[in-house]
């Protein structure tokens, strides 16, 4: 569980985002950089921004949820953007994997990625509470 912290003397977030949160009793699970891959390695929606910011979003999705964790677990993420503007008009889509409180959120744009055809990529830090906390491959 996750503490949003909005201050008023600091400029509000201005989309699904959250200035800081505060970080409760869990197993901390740091996700490596997610891309727009589908399970064989393929790249699902070569050059188009909205397929590929939902695909990476549901890795993460899915990535928690095999350790027994949600999107609202996520308390961090930094995006890896080749076209800003492009992210920028993605934002509906992250408003349905993200609800209040959102994540601390850190974007930049960078020239590319290791794949000439991906433009996104996202890490993630999430917190998932011990009760619902399992390792992939045991029995807890």
């Amino acid at each position: 569980m996750v503490d949003a912290v909005n201050l008023p003397d600091v400029w509000s977030p201005f989309g699904a985002f959250s200035m800081a949160v505060i970080q409760g009793d869990g197993h901390v699970v740091h996700l490596k950089g997610q891309v727009s891959l589908d399970r064989e390695g393929r790249v699902v929606g070569p050059n188009d921004m909205r397929v590929q910011v939902r695909k990476v979003l549901e890795n993460i999705r899915d990535v928690m949820a095999a350790m027994g964790g949600q999107m609202t677990d996520v308390i961090s993420l930094v995006h890896y953007a080749t076209d800003i503007d492009a992210f920028m008009a993605a934002g509906d889509i992250r408003s349905e994997f993200f609800d209040a409180p959102y994540p601390v959120t850190t974007t930049v744009q960078v020239e590319r990625l290791y794949r000439l055809e991906l433009m996104i990529e996202i890490t993630a830090i999430a917190e998932i509470a011990r009760s619902r906390f399992r390792r992939p491959g045991s029995d807890n």
